[in-house]
């Protein structure tokens, strides 16, 4: 039975004797109150918890503890965000482009890229479905895109849509160094051997331009590895590097930096597994968030 249930019996004879002692003591308490006298509160009431079904979700409310309860703020009162990269300016580079195989003669022709001649730029690998390098690349930069923007940080891409082509490898360069970015990441798929598995963070080699980053890139690369092992499952590479990390100096990039950067071989696309990693929009965001924590982190320590 509940609350609302139960009645009070009262005799016929005894109602207004009832109905008046209950006006009086209204009319005292409201008399009272307008004198200024200190009313005596009214007894906590407790109400009983409402039962839950098994597997219903209890309330936010109910769930946090109490310090962690937090009152909106009123109207026009400044709500202080948090935004680890105020201030802070990204380069990042989308490798390849979705078009690229549209022009061969543009992207075949021959550039320096600080220590020898290569060619502007290439296709890209793909996954035996078809799903190519470019697209994932792309899809990836778009997502760490927004979470740095999210984070207070403005982003400088080398590229701004997946149907185009180029630009040349050492343009890519010039476009980051010329925003003086606090850090850049080149983003990239392999096309490996099918057996092996895993990512690769390729690190600059000192080449004139970026003698005075080759340390800052160092650690930025370690952090890179750190978050990438943390934050999704992809594992380090079984056929490049050591333990992930791979120095390298034939890649315009990274010889021609003025600023610290990596780049970054997210996984294997010739690798069955990898590739269904990579294909994945869930995964690619993980990549993503794992970056802009590694990103983040070197700039916390720089």
């Amino acid at each position: 039975m509940t609350d609302r249930g139960r009645f009070l019996k009262t005799p016929r004879h005894r109602s207004a004797l009832v109905l008046a002692a209950i006006t009086s003591s209204i009319v005292a308490s409201a008399c009272s109150a307008t004198a200024g006298s200190a009313a005596t509160p009214a007894p906590a009431i407790s109400a009983r918890p409402h039962a839950t079904s098994i597997g219903a979700t209890p309330r936010a409310s109910a769930r946090r503890p109490a310090a962690a309860r937090q009152k909106t703020p009123a109207a026009g009162t400044p709500r202080a965000v948090a935004e680890p990269l105020a201030g802070k300016i990204v380069g990042v580079d989308p490798g390849h482009n979705g078009r690229n195989y549209t022009d061969p003669a543009y992207i075949n022709h021959l550039i320096w890229n600080g220590r020898e001649w290569e060619t502007c730029n290439t296709t890209g690998t793909e996954t035996d479905s078809g799903y190519t390098e470019a697209r994932f690349n792309f899809r990836v930069a778009l997502f760490l895109r927004a979470d740095l923007r999210r984070d207070g940080a403005r982003v400088v891409m080398t590229r701004h849509n997946d149907h185009g082509v180029g630009p040349c490898v050492n343009r890519r360069a010039q476009i980051i160094n010329r925003a003086h970015p606090d850090v850049a990441i080149d983003i990239h798929a392999d096309g490996g051997p099918a057996s092996g598995r895993g990512f690769a963070v390729l690190e600059p080699v000192s080449d004139g331009p970026n003698d005075k980053v080759i340390r800052a890139s160092e650690r930025f690369g370690l952090d890179v590895r750190s978050a990438i092992l943390a934050g999704t499952s992809m594992p380090e590479s079984s056929y490049d590097g050591v333990h992930g990390i791979e120095p390298r100096d034939n890649l315009a990039g990274l010889n021609l930096t003025r600023v610290p950067e990596v780049l970054i071989e997210c996984g294997n696309m010739r690798n069955a597994t990898d590739a269904r990693l990579l294909t994945s929009a869930r995964f690619q965001r993980r990549i993503a968030s794992a970056l802009e924590a590694a990103i983040i982190e070197f700039l916390r320590n720089r």
